[in-house]
């Protein structure tokens, strides 16, 4: 079958988002679950708070490592 000319890099490119979001949705599982109580104490036990936050957690995955990491590193629970 013949292929129209750039489908091979419109899908590599679905494919690369479809690794983003697989890695944002793992990032998100754990700071969703155990890192948000790092940054926010006061989301303790608000789940509806937790399942807004997921789209972005998943899309913006390398920021919430970093911060995650720089938290981690100074101790501080903000």
């Amino acid at each position: 079958m013949i292929e129209a000319p750039g489908t091979g890099a419109i899908s590599a490119l679905l494919e690369a988002a479809a690794y983003w979001a697989y890695a944002g949705m793992a990032v998100a599982a754990f700071f969703l679950t155990i890192g948000i109580d790092r940054f926010d104490p006061g989301s303790r036990g608000s789940y509806l708070f937790r399942l807004l936050l997921l789209p972005a957690t998943i899309v913006f995955w390398p920021v919430v490592i970093w911060r995650w990491a720089v938290v981690a590193r100074s101790g501080d629970d903000r």
